[in-house]
């Protein structure tokens, strides 16, 4: 039986992305925008949840024996994200005063069909 090719590094991200973007809607929470690029750095997911703004990090591991996706969101990478989504609110002025938070979606394994965990208010902006 040949072997399965692996996915591209884009392809995978897409298909986790997918998988805990539906995961969320499933929870309750409603998208607004996905991949949202800015000088700063890129938002995976921007979701609401009842009046709140989310910014959501997903972060892929194959294998969590090496520490799960959230320990990969180092000190720099908080505030790329904090910055991104700064940048975001500036674009979209009617979330000025919309109380927000930043969770982060852990994911492992098979990239098609992910083991999810969801981190909310994974850490803050002032961290």
């Amino acid at each position: 039986m040949p072997r399965a090719e692996p996915l591209d590094r884009r392809t995978r991200g897409a298909a986790v992305e997918a998988a805990a973007r539906a995961y969320l809607v499933r929870a309750g929470l409603r998208p607004l925008a996905a991949n949202a690029r800015y000088r700063a750095g890129e938002l995976d997911l921007v979701m609401r949840e009842g009046e709140t703004l989310v910014f959501v990090e997903v972060r892929y591991r194959r294998d969590a024996r090496f520490g799960g996706g959230a320990a990969s969101v180092d000190a720099r990478k908080r505030r790329r994200l904090v910055r991104a989504a700064q940048l975001f609110l500036l674009a979209h002025p009617q979330y000025a005063d919309v109380p927000c938070r930043f969770d982060v979606v852990e994911a492992e394994g098979d990239p098609a069909a992910p083991a999810l965990h969801w981190l909310r208010d994974a850490f803050r902006a002032d961290d």
